[in-house]
């Protein structure tokens, strides 16, 4: 049985574990081998940590997918964030900023429903409309979105990907799609 619930402090290990698996196994062909192979889920929950996602008052919210107790997936949403930076948030329209599940999952309805409960809780913030980005290679991402009413809406990015050493950044393309909610 499936069951939504926002996030709390204590989740954060949980969250960070599904997102480094979706990230290694999403992302695998694409994304640099050595990136993904070094990915930390220690790391990265004290990451979540850091930023506060499980806070009230923070923009963003985080809701978690479980079956059984067990964290199988997690989606985040809030205000679009321009140019990315979370520091610089449009108010008029909202932004899945991440949806991402165990690959024992895929497929399964785990995705559908976190964005379902997504697009709830954009709809009840006061938006007509969302934003999502997805890597340009991430062909599964994007069969996802445009069978959830998403459309590629002409805007692209590069998401810089740090190497180790010091060595020059890869960069991935991104696109944009965007929805209505009001629909």
């Amino acid at each position: 049985m499936l069951t939504i619930r926002r996030e709390e402090p204590d989740d954060a290990e949980a969250v960070a574990r599904v997102h480094v698996h979706g990230w290694q196994a999403g992302y695998a062909g694409f994304m640099p081998d050595e990136v993904l192979g070094r990915l930390n889920v220690v790391a990265w929950a004290q990451r979540r940590r850091d930023v506060g996602t499980a806070d009230p008052e923070h923009p963003f919210i985080t809701l978690l997918a479980e079956v059984g107790g067990l964290v199988v997936g997690f989606t985040t949403f809030g205000p679009y964030r321009r140019n990315q930076d979370r520091d610089d948030l449009d108010p008029t329209v909202g932004e899945v900023v991440a949806l991402y599940v165990e690959p024992a999952h895929w497929g399964d309805g785990t995705a559908a429903a976190l964005l379902d409960a997504a697009r709830s809780g954009l709809t009840e913030r006061g938006w007509a409309g969302y934003r999502a980005w997805v890597l340009a290679d991430n062909r599964r991402a994007r069969r996802f979105c445009e069978r959830a009413g998403l459309s590629a809406d002409g805007e692209r990015s590069t998401y810089q990907v740090p190497l180790a050493g010091g060595g020059a950044p890869v960069g991935l393309v991104e696109l944009r799609y965007a929805g209505r909610l009001d629909r």
